[in-house]
């Protein structure tokens, strides 16, 4: 078919999470808190890093990339979300879906090649402290969070250009509360099967290489902390462990979704808002209350900027 034909559907109408009314008033509050924490508690993490002199190392510029990328893959699909609990016709135009898509795969790839990044920098931390200044600094760290954004815009811009390529002239229903490959493939007006297994590679080959090297950077890890004295075994624990439970939870989803032959709609949808909701809210969570040179920044922030007069 032509390419053109794709112009006889100009919009798609997204079931959401629940077709309940009573159930969608209840979540639009929760959400909409969530979602002010996940936009506040990034930005707050992301100003205390670049204000505090304490906290400009590598670790730290990582993570203030990493809370920059999750507040904007929360926001490509929340918001929509959220106004859509208070609508009746839940549309979206075919152009905003491709939006959705693009940026979705954009933030996400990047986050992915961004935790790598951030297991590197803990693997040269712990095995090899005495090298640590000289190969983690601050221009190899721009270089590694450059080649994140890269990688993360070719993968996407790869999904896009199948995508927007396809016929769609048929049903337009996304039974989900945003745009997604699996889902939007099934509405064009092919055989979509083949297709559907070439797309789903596109996205579950990146997330387990990314994962894989994510176990075995964090498996080094692991085997250097145990033979590592006692106190710094337990900073070193501390702070891997925070980042293990964030990768879990990230790429869990994302692999499940991506690389499981098998899909039940209740549970995709559970796992899309767990790693485009959730997981975005644990930086500001897990990050704040896990690291003690954070809560030391948080306390010198308060005393300079909130109570100046304490220090005189």
């Amino acid at each position: 078919m032509d390419a053109g034909n794709q112009s006889v559907v100009s919009e798609f109408l997204l079931l959401g999470l629940c077709q309940s009314w009573t159930m969608q008033v209840f979540l639009l509050p929760m959400f909409f808190i969530l979602y002010l924490i996940i936009v506040l508690g990034n930005i707050a993490i992301i100003i205390l890093i670049i204000t505090d002199p304490h906290l400009h190392s590598p670790m730290y510029f990582l993570l203030a990339n990493l809370s920059f990328v999750d507040m904007w893959l929360c926001s490509v699909t929340t918001p929509k979300m959220i106004t859509d609990f208070v609508r009746e016709n839940k549309t979206i135009s075919f152009g905003g879906c491709m939006c959705q898509i693009l940026f979705v795969h954009f933030f996400g790839g990047g986050e992915m090649v961004l935790l790598v990044v951030m297991a590197y920098d803990r693997y040269v931390a712990i095995c090899k402290p005495l090298h640590y200044s000289t190969i983690m600094n601050l221009q190899k760290c721009t270089g590694l969070v450059v080649t994140s954004w890269t990688i993360g815009f070719v993968h996407a811009v790869s999904q896009m250009v199948v995508i927007v390529g396809l016929p769609f002239c048929g049903p337009r229903e996304i039974d989900s509360f945003f745009c997604d490959i699996p889902l939007v493939i099934k509405l064009a007006c092919i055989d979509s099967y083949n297709l559907g297994i070439l797309m789903n590679a596109d996205s579950g080959v990146p997330a387990m290489t990314c994962f894989i090297l994510l176990l075995i950077s964090y498996t080094y890890i692991l085997l250097t902390v145990r033979r590592s004295s006692k106190a710094g075994t337990s900073r070193a624990l501390s702070t891997c462990t925070a980042h293990i439970t964030v990768v879990l939870l990230f790429f869990g989803p994302c692999i499940f979704i991506y690389v499981w032959p098998l899909s039940i709609t209740w549970v995709d949808k559970f796992l899309a808002v767990f790693y485009s909701v959730i997981t975005p809210l644990l930086n500001p969570t897990i990050y704040t209350l896990r690291n003690k040179e954070i809560k030391n920044a948080i306390k010198r922030y308060r005393s300079y900027y909130i109570h100046p007069k304490g220090n005189i």
